[in-house]
């Protein structure tokens, strides 16, 4: 959603600056500050898609840009700086929208590296962790190593994924989520693969998936935020 109530702006992130994109209804209940994929930025079409349907749902979202992606660079930033990028995201959401409940997370390793970032010190004024697409594994390589600071973050934590995605094993996954005790939910999108894409079978379109995947976020947040 880019209208005249997004705006571009600059933030630091250690030596770098990054942009963010700020999109917010008239009274949001909550901003959810979502971080992109490894392979595009935060104005790819499924985040544009995912921020204009949760602030038509009462939901503001900022989104940002790792230093790598900012420079056009092809290799991810390091863990450290990434969960530096994701510190300085919350920061700004914090200061944009002061005294309203956060949640934090994104699409892929965005989602990943907001999660290492919490585990490794709690965000300020988060309130959950949500993850569109957890990167649990490569394609073809399963395995949960990717998953093992998760044991370490003590905030709710909200698992959207599709059954066809190859970047995670449903029974992997469901093993992790299991583990991690009642503080984690996994809603699972059937036909979905690692961006939710459906194949013309399951019988849905791809605007009603991400009618769904903005549902099920909102359904889940909002215990969390309202008092």
């Amino acid at each position: 959603m880019d209208d005249d109530r997004s705006g571009e702006e600059q933030i630091d992130v250690g030596a770098s600056r990054v942009s963010i994109l700020v999109d917010t209804p008239d009274s949001p209940a909550f901003v959810y500050v979502l971080a992109h994929g490894a392979g595009a930025g935060m104005r790819h079409p499924f985040l544009s898609a995912i921020a204009a349907r949760l602030v038509a749902r009462g939901a503001a979202t900022l989104r940002y840009q790792f230093p790598y992606m900012e420079a056009l660079r092809h290799r991810v930033d390091s863990p450290d700086v990434a969960c530096a990028s994701v510190r300085a995201a919350v920061s700004a959401a914090s200061r944009r929208f002061p005294g309203l409940p956060i949640v934090a997370g994104g699409k892929s390793f965005g989602g990943r590296m907001t999660s290492e970032a919490q585990s490794r010190s709690p965000l300020p004024d988060v309130r959950g962790l949500v993850f569109l697409g957890f990167p649990l594994h490569l394609p073809g390589k399963p395995g949960t190593t990717r998953a093992e600071h998760l044991a370490r973050v003590r905030v709710p934590m909200l698992f959207l994924q599709g059954t066809r995605d190859e970047f995670a094993s449903l029974d992997l996954l469901r093993g992790v989520v299991k583990s991690l005790g009642d503080g984690a939910t996994l809603v699972l999108v059937d036909d979905g693969d690692h961006s939710f894409a459906v194949r013309k079978s399951a019988g849905r379109t791809a605007a009603q998936v991400f009618d769904a995947l903005a549902d099920g976020l909102m359904e889940w947040a909002m215990p969390l935020v309202v008092p």
